[in-house]
């Protein structure tokens, strides 16, 4: 078995429903700036995290060239060996009337699905606690990443809770999926937003190949981007990418070096090593 440098797991448990989480962390090798380190949280830990964890190993040794700052990665999977969990589909998901669900991948009946509140509860409750505790955390610099349904959940923290976090990285989102909900809850954001401006950046991002799948992924991400880019000036920064030549799985390593970049854009520690 191979381990990843300065990284540990460990099993925690929601307070509200004692659903189980395997988290994952990696620490920088740096000691923290007077802001506090920045961290990200990163959905399907299981699947992506030592991807994530040797990228910003490698790239923020030299800020200065890659424009990756050192930052915690935070993890959140599942007590599984395998790279997925049915418990994502709860996880991500809001409440959907059953009429309105797209077909199962499988064709088989969904999972338990609609506990997407209750996921964002634990992640702000008791998951951010903790790692404030173990590590000085620049609260203004918090990022959240989710690929598929993961960046569904990422868009519904966005427009429901959108002072959670700082950045939103929605890899591939599943906006097809409760679409007349979430498009409900984009309309609510917005008009939040006029009322009280957010500084708050969202990249978007779709393999090229994914054009050809039913549910229009990327017509679905680059329509949203559009939108969200009209927002720009009440606080909105938004990035849309579609990356040449990848597909709905080979997306994720290319996508995590982008929004490694993305999320350290704007970082004082840039600003002091260029």
């Amino acid at each position: 078995m191979v381990s990843l440098p300065r990284t540990e797991q460990r099993i925690m448990h929601s307070r509200a429903e004692n659903r189980e989480y395997r988290i994952f962390v990696a620490r920088p090798d740096v000691e923290p700036p007077p802001s506090g380190y920045p961290v990200i949280y990163l959905l399907d830990a299981n699947s992506v995290f030592g991807t994530m964890a040797e990228a910003i190993r490698l790239q923020s040794r030299r800020p200065e060239k890659t424009g990756v700052v050192p930052a915690v990665i935070v993890g959140i999977g599942y007590d599984t060996e395998g790279p997925f969990s049915n418990a994502r589909y709860y996880d991500f998901t809001m409440p959907v009337p059953s009429a309105e669900l797209p077909q199962s991948p499988r064709g088989t009946e969904w999972p338990e699905l609609g506990g997407a509140d209750a996921f964002l509860n634990f992640i702000e409750e008791d998951l951010k606690p903790e790692i404030e505790r173990e590590f000085n955390i620049d609260r203004s610099r918090q990022t959240i990443f989710g690929h598929s349904l993961g960046g569904l959940f990422v868009l519904h923290a966005l427009f429901t809770r959108p002072g959670t976090f700082h950045t939103y990285v929605a890899g591939s989102p599943s906006i097809h999926w409760g679409k007349r909900i979430l498009l409900e809850e984009e309309r609510q954001f917005a008009s939040r937003l006029e009322k009280e401006p957010r500084s708050v950046g969202v990249l978007l991002a779709v393999g090229e190949h994914e054009k050809h799948h039913h549910s229009h992924m990327n017509d679905n991400a680059k329509e949203l981007a559009e939108r969200l880019s009209v927002l720009a000036s009440l606080g909105v920064r938004v990035r849309f990418h579609e990356f040449e030549g990848e597909g709905h799985v080979s997306v994720l390593p290319v996508l995590i070096s982008r929004a490694l970049r993305f999320a350290s854009e704007g970082s004082p520690q840039l600003e002091v090593s260029s």
